[in-house]
């Protein structure tokens, strides 16, 4: 098995920000009410011209920019998305052209909130497998296009946002360490956007554009499923849950995070997220709370991070990573 080092990492976010101030003009809500139930303040939110490959595209250049990289010769990338500009063609295929990327593989991945940890894994195993050399994984999504900003119980939630990091051939050197992949499909009516059937597991939808969220749901089979499927990733790396320097969920809600780090006997000032000043950004939330972390000297190399997506699906995935990321330069962008 080759080694896969992820050796870089650049994240975007829109310039707008939707306050909790401005929601309580748009729905029957309240700052003190959104930050109680989900610790979200703000989020950003794209612009009606600017789509997931734009954002994809500006966090691929803050990549390059902060860690003084080249994206010519990458030989895969890889999107993970649930809100691609088009159905098709891919956000990838997108990317390949406005990069100019002249010989690479494009793949748009569809695993929802759980996608850039999907990513990643596939990343993983395209290069220990030695058939490619230099990947690029990007996780992003534009969910203010597919949200209804007259219904309280998601509009609150959802932002936009990207992030990229560059996966790369290492002789000598492995980011990756352990993971876990699962799926519920019998939860698929829990969280879905409507497409060409009206039914799933013999049960209708709501007829709508947006997106659709049973919370209530979600966080029971989140609490009851996230924590026992983490301590498989430990059990099978025979690594303690207190060696691990810092624990990414995804970041749907706080107030979800809260519990299982609770379930895991696992500090939540150990624990990243990027909800507070973004929101729910699904394939985005784990990549810009990773970003946090190092931009605000938390995450250094050497440390075990261990991410845990889940959403629609009902999938989950969980890889234990060590970071030794390349050097980067002094100029660090801010969000």
């Amino acid at each position: 098995m080759v080694g896969a080092r992820i050796t870089a990492i650049g994240t975007y976010v829109p310039k707008r920000r939707l306050t909790n101030l401005e929601l309580e003009q748009m729905v029957d809500t309240n700052n003190e009410w959104i930050i109680q139930r989900t610790g979200i303040e703000e989020r950003r939110i794209a612009r009606s011209d600017e789509f997931t490959s734009d954002l994809c595209i500006s966090a691929v250049k803050d990549l390059m920019q902060r860690y003084n990289k080249k994206v010519n010769d990458v030989d895969m990338i890889i999107v993970a998305t649930s809100t691609p500009d088009f159905p098709f063609p891919s956000v990838a295929s997108i990317i390949q052209n406005k990069l100019e990327i002249s010989n690479t593989g494009t793949i748009d991945l569809s695993a929802a909130c759980a996608g850039f940890v999907y990513a990643l894994h596939t990343a993983h195993g395209y290069i220990a497998s030695g058939l490619h050399k230099k990947i690029l994984v990007i996780g992003a999504d534009t969910l203010s296009k597919i949200t209804d900003y007259n219904d309280r119980s998601t509009c609150i939630l959802f932002g936009d946002g990207a992030g990229a990091v560059l996966v790369e051939r290492d002789e000598k050197t492995s980011s990756f360490i352990g993971f876990h992949l699962g799926s519920d499909g019998s939860g698929a009516q829990f969280v879905y956007r409507p497409g060409l059937t009206k039914k799933v597991n013999d049960i209708e939808l709501i007829d709508t554009e947006y997106l659709v969220q049973n919370g209530r749901e979600v966080f029971r089979w989140v609490v009851r499923n996230v924590p026992s499927n983490v301590k498989k990733i430990l059990d099978k790396t025979h690594i303690s849950m207190d060696k691990i320097n810092w624990f990414i969920p995804h970041s749907a809600n706080l107030r979800l995070i809260e519990p299982i780090c609770d379930k895991l006997g696992y500090p939540m000032e150990k624990t990243l997220y990027s909800l507070t000043k973004f929101g729910n950004t699904s394939a985005a939330s784990i990549p810009l709370a990773l970003d946090l972390g190092i931009r605000e000297g938390k995450v250094m190399n050497g440390d075990k991070v261990l991410m845990y997506g889940f959403g629609s699906g009902l999938v989950h995935a969980g890889e234990l990573l060590e970071i030794n990321f390349d050097e980067a330069n002094n100029e660090t962008s801010t969000l």
